[in-house]
C-alpha cells in the first residue's frame, strides 16, 4: 500500500498554501518553485481541489489561490479524496474479489487497515500540520493523534540445547 504522487503533491501544495495564508492569493508558480512540483501538474490538481471547494482562485494581476475554508476545517483525508486518490491497503481495491472472485484470507485485515488510515488522516487538519511545522519540539500543542508504537517482542533464549 502506498499513497501515490498525486495525493502527496496535493497535500504538499495545499499545506504550502496554508503556510502562506494571509499573504494574499498565492500563485501556483510560487508553490511549484518552492515545492519542486511541475506547474502543469499543480494546475490539474488545483482544478480538482477548486471543484471540491477546498481552494478558491483569484483572477487577474496578483491573482492566485487561497484556501476556501479555515485551516482547521480542512482535513488531510479531504485533500487526498479531492484529487481522486484513495488510501487502500487491499490488493483488490476493496472490491472483495482478490482470490477466486471472492475475498482473500486477509481481506478484512487490509480493509480494517485502510479504514484506520482514513480515520487517522481525517483527524488531521491543515492547522495541525502548520502548527506542527512551526513548533516541532512542542508536539503536545498539535492535535495530531499519536498512536503508541508497537513493542517488538523480546527475543526468547533458545530453549533447545545442543546436548538434547
Amino acid at each position: 500500500m502506498r499513497l501515490t504522487t498525486k495525493g502527496r503533491y496535493a497535500v504538499t501544495a495545499v499545506l504550502d498554501l496554508a503556510i502562506h495564508h494571509g499573504q494574499g492569493p498565492i500563485a501556483l508558480a510560487d508553490i511549484a518553485r518552492r515545492q519542486g512540483i511541475s506547474l502543469s501538474y499543480l494546475e490539474q490538481l488545483f482544478a480538482k481541489l477548486r471543484r471540491q471547494r477546498l481552494v478558491c482562485s483569484v483572477r487577474g494581476p496578483g491573482g492566485g489561490y487561497n484556501l476556501a475554508r479555515e485551516m482547521g476545517e480542512i482535513k488531510v483525508a479531504e485533500i487526498i479524496a479531492a484529487v481522486d486518490e484513495h488510501v487502500d491497503a487491499t490488493k483488490c481495491g476493496g472490491a472483495g474479489d482478490c482470490y477466486n472472485e471472492g475475498p482473500c484470507l486477509t481481506h478484512d485485515l487490509w480493509m480494517d487497515l485502510s479504514h484506520r488510515i482514513y480515520e487517522y488522516l481525517n483527524q488531521i487538519s491543515l492547522r495541525d500540520l502548520v502548527e506542527r511545522r512551526c513548533h516541532p519540539a512542542d508536539s503536545d500543542q498539535t492535535h495530531i493523534p499519536q498512536e503508541p508504537m508497537m513493542e517488538r517482542p523480546q527475543a526468547q533464549p533458545n530453549q533447545f540445547s545442543a546436548n538434547a
